[in-house]
């Protein structure tokens, strides 16, 4: 029964469910509403095709709920979805619902919007970008072009086409002019593609399947209509895959861009922190690596936060400070707008760093870096930077440090004559819960490279008892990192001339491709 507009505004509660398409599965292709809606939210609940790496825009403490559905095997059942949603949105929470791709094309967004409708609670639709237009497009297949289709006729493999009550009419879907593309079908493709047939399709038309369409892990599929069913036999081809269907295939052989790239068809494992890791996959994926993210450490609070909210409030009084990491950075400034309203409360104190990874942190707070090593970035050419820059006998430096390194830069510029304050600024543990998926996926489907981008990488990684699988190499980003790699039985297959996040990822591609 209808329900009027003033008796649906009066059961409104505070909460809103955002129905919300995360896209095909690249996390650059997520929109930037969706993206405001997963910061929002109180709860996200998500499905399978959702990359996972979208959840981390999400604030601490959001409680996320899996409802995944993939061929039999169904986390909860659709009718339990839509109650969950209902239920967290009338307790008044902001509830973000991902769904893959968009939300209504084939996703059961609209019977999830419809529920929320008659419970009379707020809601809203998020369009996504879906995999029916964006899977071909990252195949070098455009969905539509002026030489070949001005038609798009979108439809789901998911029913099965033999079957009496089928609610899709294969007469006019196989003489629909332009391309046709269809969703869900991998498990159906004889039936699908013989119906289109014996209803006047030709058998010669191009025909390409998209796996994982849009991630790293993208594999292609090109066949005709009449040849597909038989190739995904014998390949093994499996879902999730889009199927397109048309002359616009055949642009393929000179559009292909996302499959061209020079690491394409490689997997490479990052063991960074969560807070870190994005950048060293950014630059691996634009290269068209599969990047596992498997991060094996933490940054925690210090043991002695007080001590060093002291040696940070007396800053000003250093003639140096320096700083041995992006996380000492980053931990140093969290803590000094805490105690300053002011910049300039640094006083004159000039600054160094270990690299350029660590400079960069520096510049985004808009201070200069006074010194840096010209290329060895570890801490003894920190040490012999200041050498060879000045006396520093009596000055007095800040050594802004993470609580389990090595004493190099102290005892260093102890011995140059300075006086050396060490500000523990954070500590490195164990991380034992953001990285079960990639685990998984390390597990499940190997890898051509592992990288280490310090010696507690190594260490918690091996901890963690994963074992390696056979024939990957691994990557270092300097010799500290690979001494460690030795200490613990590890080979080096390549360890980064240059001791920074490009150098390393340089490092990954020479070795894979030249």
């Amino acid at each position: 029964m209808a329900t009027s507009s003033s008796s649906r505004k009066s059961t409104v509660t505070e909460g809103i469910c955002y129905l919300v398409g995360s896209g095909p599965g690249d996390p650059g292709l997520l929109t930037l509403k969706g993206k405001a809606c997963i910061e929002a939210a109180d709860v996200l609940v998500y499905d399978y095709l959702c990359n996972p790496e979208l959840l981390r825009h999400a604030k601490p403490g959001t409680q996320r709920i899996y409802v995944g559905k993939k061929a039999r095997d169904h986390a909860m059942k659709q009718e339990d979805i839509n109650a969950l949603v209902v239920k967290l949105t009338k307790e008044g929470k902001t509830v973000t619902r991902l769904k893959g791709g968009d939300p209504v094309l084939f996703g059961r967004g609209a019977e999830e919007a419809q529920e929320l409708a008659e419970a009379g609670v707020k809601f809203e639709i998020v369009p996504g970008i879906t995999s029916a237009i964006a899977g071909p497009a990252y195949a070098g297949i455009p969905v539509t072009h002026r030489s070949h289709a001005s038609q798009l006729t979108i439809f789901t493999g998911h029913e099965d086409p033999t079957k009496a009550e089928t609610s899709l009419d294969y007469a006019k879907l196989a003489q629909a002019e332009g391309t046709k593309v269809f969703l869900m079908g991998v498990e159906r493709m004889g039936e699908i593609t013989g119906e289109l047939m014996k209803h006047g399709a030709k058998a010669e038309t191009p025909m390409a399947l998209v796996r994982w369409a849009t991630h790293g892990r993208q594999q292609t599929l090109v066949a005709t209509l009449g040849t597909m069913a038989q190739r995904v036999k014998e390949t093994g081809f499996k879902a999730p895959a889009v199927a397109v269907v048309g002359d616009v295939v055949n642009e393929r052989q000179s559009i292909n861009w996302f499959e061209n790239r020079p690491l394409f068809g490689k997997r490479v494992v990052v063991t960074r922190t969560r807070q870190q890791i994005g950048a060293v996959s950014k630059q691996l994926a634009d290269l068209g690596a599969d990047v596992i993210e498997l991060p094996t450490i933490r940054i925690t609070e210090p043991t002695n936060p007080v001590e060093f909210g002291e040696l940070v409030q007396d800053c000003h009084t250093y003639d140096w400070i320096v700083f041995s990491s992006p996380n000492g950075v980053e931990a140093f400034f969290k803590m000094f707008d805490k105690l300053f309203d002011d910049a300039r409360a640094i006083g004159g104190a000039r600054i160094a760093v270990i690299g350029p990874g660590t400079g960069v942190k520096i510049r985004e707070r808009h201070l200069a870096v006074d010194l840096m090593p010209e290329k060895d970035f570890v801490a003894e050419g920190l040490v012999k930077a200041f050498r060879d820059h000045q006396d520093i006998e009596n000055l007095k430096v800040l050594w802004v440090r993470a609580e389990e390194v090595r004493d190099v830069v102290a005892d260093g510029l102890t011995a140059l004559g300075a006086i050396v304050d060490e500000a523990q600024a954070y500590k490195t543990v164990a991380e034992t819960e953001d990285n079960l998926d990639g685990i998984e996926r390390l597990k499940e489907e190997g890898a051509d490279v592992i990288t280490f981008t310090s010696a507690s990488t190594v260490e918690h990684f091996l901890a963690l008892g994963v074992p390696l699988p056979e024939g990957i190499r691994t990557a270092s980003i300097g010799p500290v990192t690979s001494a460690e790699m030795k200490k613990r039985g590890l080979k080096v297959d390549v360890e980064a001339k240059e001791h920074t996040i490009p150098g390393l990822v340089k490092a990954v591609r020479e070795m894979l491709v030249g």
